[in-house]
C-alpha cells in the first residue's frame, strides 16, 4: 500500500457520484443509508470515516440515516458499548432522529427466513464440529468438501433447527449452514454458517434466544427490512457482496438493496484492529477504551480533538476504491488547523524555574493586559499579575549557552510576554550544582514589552507570576507505537515507551486552574492542551491534544 498524500480539493467521490446517477435515473426517491457498528467495543477513527459518510449522505442528499447495531453476538456486546457509540456519533456531530435500529429487532424474521431456506431446500442442520467445516470449505485453490449432513431431509432439518432454537443442544454441537455451492470459486459462497448455537444473556433479548444468525446473513436482511437504498462497506467485504446479494435474491425481502464497497482508513503510527485495541486495554498498555492515547473517537475526545478537525480530515481523505496509507501528520494538520483556529490562549510552565526581580520593590504587584487570541478581538482580553516572583520554563535558561541560544542567560536580555524586557544578573544552585532560581532585573520603561529606546532583544518568553499560579499536571501524549507500521500480530513489540510523559509539578494560569470548561486551549508556545477528567479541586490535569509543530517524526528518525 502507498502513503496517500495530502489533498488539498476533496471532489465528489464515487459513491455519491452512483447516488446522484440512481436520483437522476429516477431509481430511488429517497437514500436511504446506515451506519450498524457492532456494540463489541468503542468506535475509532476508522469508524469517523463511515459515520461522516453515511450520515453526510442523507445530508446532502434527499435521505436519511439509520443508526442500526449489529448485535447478533451477545458473548462480546455490552451496554456500555451501546451507550459510548451513541455518544460518539452525536460528538461528531450527526443524529439519527426516531431511526435507532438493532439487529435483534429483526430476530423473529430472520428466524421465519430461515425456516423458509429450510423448506426450500436451501439450507441444512450441519453436526460438524467448527474445525470439520473450516477444513472441508477448501482452499483458494481447491473446492470444498460436501458436509455427511448435507442431504438431510427438509423435515430433519426444521426439526433439528427447531430443537437448536429450543436450547436442547449445547454451544457448537450444530450450526445451520446454507446450501450453495461447496466448489464455489468465491469461498463465501462453499455453504455459510447461518446460525451458531450460543447460551448467552442478550443485552435486548435476554435469554429469549440460544441461537444467533451470522453477520453474513443478518447484515443484508437488516437492509432489506429497513429499506436501505445503499448499503456501503469497506473493502474486505466486497468478496461477501455474492452472498449479500444471493439472500436478496433467495428471501421474500421487502427491497433490494445494493452493497458498495469503499476503501477503510489505514494510518500511520497506528493500529485500527479491534483485537489490537481490546487487548490494549485488556492488557493494561493504556489505562482505558478513553485513554487519550487510543485512535477511539472517545480517546480522541478527552484529548480534546475538536469534532470539526475529525470531519475536516475525513472530508481531506476522501472516499477511494483502493486500500493506502495516509500519514498521521495529515490528521495533525487537521486538528493544529482548527485548534489554531478556535482555541483561546493562556499561559503554562510545564518546568518550571523561579525567578526573583531584584528591583521590582517587594510586596507589589500589578496587573497586565494579555489577549485571548491573536486572530479574533472578540475574545477579548484578560489580566496576568506580575510581580516579585516569577516562574519561566527551566529550558528558556542556559548557563553556558551555544552562540545562537537567544533566551535568558547571564548578562543577556529578554521580553516576558506582556510584560517587560528583564536580564539575568545571578544564578543560585543546590547542593549538586544544579540551578534552582534566577536572579534577574526588569526594566520599568518597557512595560507592554517594548522599550521606547528602539533597542531589540531577540527573545520572547511565557512566564507565570509565582503568587498567583497553581500548580498542575501536565500530561504530554505522543504516538502510542513508534513504527509507522505496527504489527498487530506482535504489537507490544512496536509500543513507544515515550508515548506518556507527566509533569507532576507544572504551573497554569490561576483562571485555567479555577474553569471546569472542558474546551481545549493553547498554552503559548507550548500546544494545545485540554482539561483531563482526573482533575481535582485541589490540582487540575491538563493533557496535551497536540504540539504546535510535529517534532516526534524527528524523534523516532534520531532513535
Amino acid at each position: 500500500m502507498s502513503t496517500e498524500p495530502v489533498a488539498t480539493e476533496v471532489g465528489r467521490d464515487f459513491i455519491r457520484d452512483i447516488i446522484q446517477t440512481d436520483l437522476d435515473q429516477g431509481k430511488y426517491k429517497q437514500i436511504v443509508t446506515r451506519f450498524p457498528p457492532e456494540p463489541n467495543g468503542y468506535l475509532h477513527i476508522g469508524h469517523a470515516k463511515s459515520i461522516a459518510l453515511n450520515f453526510g449522505i442523507a445530508q446532502e442528499f434527499p435521505g436519511r440515516c439509520h443508526l442500526r447495531f449489529d448485535d447478533t453476538n451477545p458473548v462480546k456486546e455490552e451496554q456500555e458499548y451501546i451507550d459510548s457509540i451513541q455518544a460518539d456519533v452525536h460528538w461528531l456531530g450527526y443524529d439519527w432522529g426516531t431511526n435507532l435500529f438493532y439487529a435483534s429487532d429483526y430476530f423473529d424474521r430472520l428466524y421465519e427466513w430461515a425456516e423458509k431456506l429450510i423448506r426450500d431446500g436451501l439450507a441444512y442442520v450441519d453436526d460438524q464440529s467448527q474445525e470439520e467445516i473450516r477444513t472441508s470449505r477448501g482452499t483458494l485453490t481447491e473446492p470444498g468438501k460436501n458436509s455427511p449432513f448435507r442431504d438431510r431431509s427438509v423435515d430433519e432439518n426444521l426439526d433439528l433447527f427447531r430443537r437448536m432454537k429450543s436450547g436442547e443442544f449445547p454451544n457448537g454441537a450444530r450450526v445451520l449452514r446454507a446450501k450453495i455451492d461447496m466448489s464455489a470459486g468465491n469461498i463465501n459462497l462453499r455453504d455459510p454458517v447461518l446460525y451458531r448455537i450460543l447460551h448467552a444473556h442478550h443485552p435486548r433479548t435476554g435469554t429469549k434466544w440460544s441461537i444467533y444468525p451470522s453477520y453474513d446473513y443478518a447484515h443484508g436482511q437488516s437492509d432489506a427490512i429497513e429499506g436501505i437504498t445503499h448499503s456501503i462497506c469497506t473493502l474486505e467485504f466486497e468478496d461477501h457482496r455474492p452472498l449479500y446479494d444471493w439472500f436478496i435474491e433467495k428471501l421474500p425481502v421487502p427491497s433490494k438493496p445494493h452493497q458498495y464497497e469503499m476503501a477503510r482508513l489505514n494510518l500511520t503510527y497506528t493500529l485500527l484492529s479491534k483485537r489490537v485495541l481490546t487487548q490494549l486495554v485488556r492488557d493494561g498498555h493504556v489505562a482505558g477504551w478513553d485513554d487519550p492515547r487510543m485512535p477511539t473517537i472517545a480517546g480522541m475526545r478527552r484529548r480534546g480533538v475538536p469534532p470539526a478537525a475529525l470531519r475536516e480530515f475525513v472530508r481531506r481523505i476522501g472516499v477511494a476504491k483502493a486500500n493506502s496509507v495516509v500519514d498521521v501528520g495529515m490528521l495533525e494538520f487537521c486538528i493544529r488547523e482548527e485548534l489554531n483556529r478556535t482555541a483561546q490562549r493562556r499561559m503554562a510552565v510545564l518546568k518550571p524555574l523561579k525567578v526573583v526581580i531584584e528591583n521590582y520593590p517587594e510586596g507589589q504587584s500589578e496587573e497586565l493586559e494579555a489577549i485571548n487570541h491573536p486572530d479574533d478581538p472578540s475574545a477579548g482580553t484578560r489580566r496576568i499579575t506580575f510581580g516579585r516572583e516569577l516562574y519561566i520554563e527551566q529550558d528558556d535558561f542556559m548557563e553556558n549557552p551555544p552562540k545562537k541560544f537567544f533566551r535568558l542567560s547571564p548578562g543577556n536580555e529578554v521580553r516576558l510576554r506582556y510584560a517587560y524586557f528583564v536580564k539575568c544578573t545571578g544564578v543560585i544552585k543546590d547542593d549538586k550544582g544544579e540551578v534552582v532560581e534566577l536572579r534577574c532585573t526588569y526594566d520599568p520603561a518597557t512595560k507592554g514589552g517594548n522599550a521606547p529606546d528602539g533597542r531589540k532583544v531577540k527573545a520572547t518568553m511565557h512566564w507565570l507570576p509565582a503568587a498567583n499560579s497553581v500548580p498542575a499536571e501536565i500530561r504530554i501524549y505522543n504516538q502510542l507505537f513508534a513504527n509507522p507500521s505496527p504489527d498487530a500480530s506482535n504489537f507490544a513489540a512496536d509500543l513507544n515507551p515515550n508515548s506518556l510523559e507527566i509533569l507532576s509539578d507544572a504551573r497554569v494560569e490561576a483562571s485555567v486552574a479555577e474553569s471546569n470548561s472542558t474546551e481545549p486551549m493553547q498554552f503559548e508556545r507550548q500546544g494545545y492542551f485540554v482539561r483531563d477528567k482526573d482533575s481535582t479541586p485541589g490540582k487540575p490535569v491538563f493533557s496535551r491534544t497536540i504540539g504546535l509543530r510535529d517534532t516526534f517524526a524527528k524523534e523516532v528518525a534520531k532513535g
